[in-house]
Parts: structure tokens; sequence; C-alpha cells
């Protein structure tokens, strides 16, 4: 199921949605207003009435939304029904860190591969998984793995993010602290976490 012209804000306002779902889900509850959802997850119910829409009705008048096929219906658009086969590109700090989350088993994402360029770290297992040599990173595709997550040092970022598309990697998580190039039909989430922090001052009171 394709959609097409959907702006780029509500895609990444659908992940807060289903996370807010999946809590809401486990209280029990069968179904829910929009009111509610934009209460519980801070946000304003037209909002979300208008990315559901670019949708489909999902919801009912007067009844709202039944928690559990709305769910279902985030997922398919997501494309978060199926499992995602993912590699991790980097085995030092972040990258151990990454391997711990749990968080993305929630949304499908099964890190089963692990690849760094230290003979250090070369042959050790973290989470079950032993960390393979960078070198290697052409089995990717043999081995049907076509997402990674990228938590490398930003001299080798490029380099490495440019051996991943020959790999057939179609999306890449980038931890890396620089701007990534690659081609437009692979898609790239650069996420920094010391640029969010370094706004966070100007919008802080002084006393």
């Amino acid at each position: 199921m394709r959609y097409h012209k959907i702006p780029d804000e509500t895609i990444r306002r659908l992940p807060i949605y289903l996370r807010g779902l999946q809590f809401l889900l486990a209280q029990p509850r069968e179904r829910i207003s929009s009111r509610e959802l934009a209460e519980f997850i801070g946000t304003n119910p037209w909002q979300i009435r208008k990315d559901f829409s670019y949708f489909g009705d999902f919801g009912t008048p007067g009844v709202g939304y039944g928690i559990e096929k709305l769910i279902t219906h985030i997922k398919r658009i997501l494309k978060l029904d199926v499992i995602h086969k993912t590699a991790l590109i980097g085995a030092g700090n972040l990258g151990t860190a990454v391997m711990a989350y749990q968080g993305f088993k929630v949304y499908g994402f099964d890190i089963v591969a692990a690849f760094d360029s230290s003979t250090k770290k070369i042959g050790k297992k973290i989470n079950n998984i032993v960390i393979e040599d960078i070198s290697n990173l052409s089995s990717l595709k043999r081995r049907k793995i076509n997402l990674a997550v990228l938590a490398i040092p930003r001299e080798s970022a490029q380099e490495t993010a440019d051996k991943l598309v020959k790999a057939g990697i179609k999306g890449i998580l980038n931890f890396s602290p620089c701007y990534i190039t690659v081609p437009k039909k692979i898609k790239i989430i650069t996420i920094d976490i010391a640029m969010d922090l370094a706004r966070m001052p100007y919008y802080m009171t002084t006393s």
C-alpha cells in the first residue's frame, strides 16, 4: 500500500501516535477519541484527525477509534507490520547502547548483525551477536538486510555509507555527527543529540 503527497511532518507524528496507542492498549481499553489521544501524547485533536484523514476513515464520529484496529492501520502505513532485519555499524559505546535498547523490537526492527573495524572488538559477542569485520559489509545483500544503524566516527561515515548503499541497504539511521550524501532512492535519517542539546539554552529563562 502506497500513499502519495503525504507531508513529512505527518509521517514523523505517526510513530508518536503508535507509541501512545500501544501504552493505552495495555491498560487495557478498546476505544479512544482524538481528544483523549491528544491529551495523552500532548498534541491537538484536530492535528490527529487531519493526519489520519490522509489515509482514510479510521474512526467513527461520536464513538472514536478502535485502539487495536488503529494500531494495525498505522503499522501498515509505516510498514512496521513486518520484521526489518537491521545491521549495526560501529560497536563502540554508542553502538553497544543501541544494541541493548529494547525499543527497536517494539516496532519490528531486529538487529541481526554488527560490524566494526577494531580487531579488539571483532569476534566478540554483544547480546548474542558476534561482531564482524567491517570489510564484510558486502554480505548484507545476500543476508537480506536492508536497514543499517551507523554509529561510527565522522571521518569514516561517508565512505562506510557508500559501501552500505552498494551492499543493498535502503535506509540508514545515522548517529555519526556529520552530513552524509546518498542516492535519492536511499532514505537517511540523522540523529545528532549534541545539536539538539545545543539549542536548549536558547529557550531557557535566566533567573
